[in-house]
């Protein structure tokens, strides 16, 4: 973690560790059209009190967007909440963050870990969704019992953002194939797009898969979704000529900015993702 090709690879996806590091790389986003979600990296806590910490941080990170004129959300691991310790305690701080996201005209999305924490990530997000529309859950496109918990929250009228998912699961839970994840992907971001209509439904399509991004266009256009009822999603540092293109062609795109200190086993999973992030370490060892 401490070797300098290894940091110089992660500030690629990484502005910094601080918040000012992130506010700073959204600050220089907001001309180029394109807004952010800003995610404080580390889950499955040691203490129970550590999430206190946590929620306290997150509630100053929707303070200064707001006093920066940002439009940057926040997205919280239930784990960094306290999930693993005491279930209602995490659903408490998921209120009270949900609760400033509405003084402050913002919103919270809660990330999808494992798939050992999906029923009990799903269940604090049906508690909050009753109370509020300012919340989003990620779901991962590669398990399988993605479609039908996908069609359990599309009454509720969810924000959902799609993700093709990063940890790595057995092949009873999740597809092993990566051709089969994408055409998951595809089918779920189709039938959430159907039901734009619903009161309170977005759509997040968060992939680099430019293939994969160009299908779901053309179901945009086909079937005339406002633009309003979704937004793509990327990760900062990577595919800027795709992001820059969506913004041109008019499509509203927001990218997730990560800093932290606990930011090695995320890196880890960028990496297991995409093979070309591996060469670019590659080449910075010898840089």
């Amino acid at each position: 973690m401490r070797r300098p090709f290894v940091r110089r690879s992660v500030s690629r996806f990484m502005p910094g560790e601080h918040l000012g590091d992130a506010l700073s790389a959204a600050q220089a986003l907001k001309p180029e059209g394109i807004a952010t979600i800003l995610t404080h990296l580390g889950e499955n806590l040691g203490r129970v009190e550590e999430a206190e910490e946590v929620a306290r941080h997150y509630l100053e990170v929707l303070d200064r967007t707001a006093a920066a004129g940002l439009d940057a959300q926040i997205s919280v691991k239930p784990t960094q909440l306290g999930l693993d310790h005491d279930p209602a305690l995490c659903q408490r701080h998921v209120d009270r963050l949900i609760g400033q996201a509405e003084l402050r005209n913002n919103f919270v999305w809660i990330d999808m870990e494992s798939s050992p924490y999906v029923d009990r990530t799903l269940s604090i997000y049906r508690a909050s969704r009753a109370r509020s529309p300012r919340v989003g859950v990620a779901l991962q496109a590669y398990l399988y019992r993605t479609e039908a918990d996908l069609e359990g929250l599309i009454p509720l009228g969810a924000a959902i953002r799609l993700v093709k998912g990063a940890y790595l699961e057995p092949a009873n839970v999740a597809y092993p194939r990566r051709a089969d994840v994408d055409e998951q992907f595809y089918r779920l971001a189709c039938r959430l797009l159907a039901a734009a209509h619903l009161p309170g439904s977005v759509t997040h399509i968060a992939t680099h898969d430019s293939a994969l991004i160009g299908r779901i266009l053309g179901f945009i256009e086909e079937h005339r979704i406002p633009r309003s009822r979704y937004e793509f999603a990327m990760l900062y540092g990577i595919q800027r000529a795709q992001q820059r293109r969506l913004v041109s062609q008019g499509h509203p795109l927001r990218v997730l900015i990560s800093y932290g200190e606990y930011w090695f086993p995320w890196y880890m999973r960028r990496l297991a993702e995409r093979p070309a992030n591996v060469w670019f370490v590659v080449k910075n060892m010898f840089g």
